[in-house]
């Protein structure tokens, strides 16, 4: 990554395999598996245990994080749970404690989505809502990365970026559902070929129109403040690649105090030069 000194650490303990050599793993201290055989916790009950734990022996944390330079770049891999940043604030105040090591200025939030989530109207809604929770949640610099774009034709995935607007993107979609249910309620049959009768039909069209409301009220909501917009990430190309680490630099001004270091030291350099003259 740019002749950078990159390290990758996992702080997710419900992590299986990894195809890279990782810094540091929480699962040296708990891991989800553990807590579900010695506990008898479900799969989430162990996460949310697990990450209480941490929270606990956050000492853990600080002595690994104390083994980094500060022109070390380190990626934290974190979990992908939702109510772990939303509803249970775990992510939130293992950051803040971060902050309070002198963390603050150095730290940033990648929230990656998978394109394949994202590639009609109601998922892209519902990953927009996703980012934006995370982002408010976590209340640090953010970039939303739609990744696994290889995986996705590539104009399913320019179609919902081009658009730009959640209501518009809606609006297309919805003009198509909205003549499907149509024609269905003309034909006059439902998925069983039975009759659909008047009260029926009434339910279907409030419950559309109730539907539409809120999806509008949303939409216009994430178009209002235009807080959220993905990066595509394509693996298998290199200028996507560069382009989304460049806009991660920028957000968090990697790179900065190095160069103003070596600067200063060229210029000394130069001084002595002088003298020496």
């Amino acid at each position: 990554m740019r002749r950078r000194n990159v390290h990758v650490a996992n702080l997710d303990p419900a992590a299986e395999n990894f195809k890279y050599d990782v810094a540091f793993d929480i699962r040296d201290l708990i891991s989800v598996d553990d807590v579900m055989e010695e506990l008898g916790l479900g799969p989430n009950g162990s996460l949310i245990y697990c990450m209480e734990y941490l929270l606990e022996n956050l000492d853990w944390l600080q002595d690994e994080l104390d083994n980094f330079d500060d022109d070390e770049y380190l990626i934290l891999d974190c979990p992908g749970q939702i109510e772990l940043y939303t509803h249970i604030p775990v992510m939130r105040r293992v950051i803040d404690q971060m902050r309070m090591w002198g963390y603050e200025s150095s730290m940033m939030s990648v929230f990656v989505v998978d394109a394949t989530f994202v590639c009609d109207a109601p998922k892209f809604i519902s990953g927009s809502l996703l980012s934006l929770s995370a982002m408010i949640a976590m209340e640090l610099p953010h970039v939303n990365v739609l990744s696994k774009c290889d995986l996705v034709e590539e104009e399913r995935v320019d179609r919902i970026l081009d658009v730009g607007s959640a209501t518009e993107l809606w609006n297309i979609e919805e003009y198509g559902s909205s003549v499907a249910i149509v024609g269905d309620e003309m034909a006059g049959k439902k998925d069983d070929g039975d009759e659909i009768s008047k009260e029926e039909r009434q339910l279907i069209e409030l419950r559309r129109k109730k539907r539409n409301r809120l999806t509008e009220a949303i939409c216009t909501l994430l178009d209002d403040y235009t807080m959220v917009s993905f990066l595509p990430l394509n693996i298998t190309d290199e200028d996507s690649i560069d382009h989304v680490l460049s806009v991660v630099d920028h957000t968090v001004q990697y790179g900065e105090d190095i160069e103003c270091r070596g600067a200063e030291q060229d210029d000394f350099v130069a001084d002595d030069n002088d003298g020496d003259n």
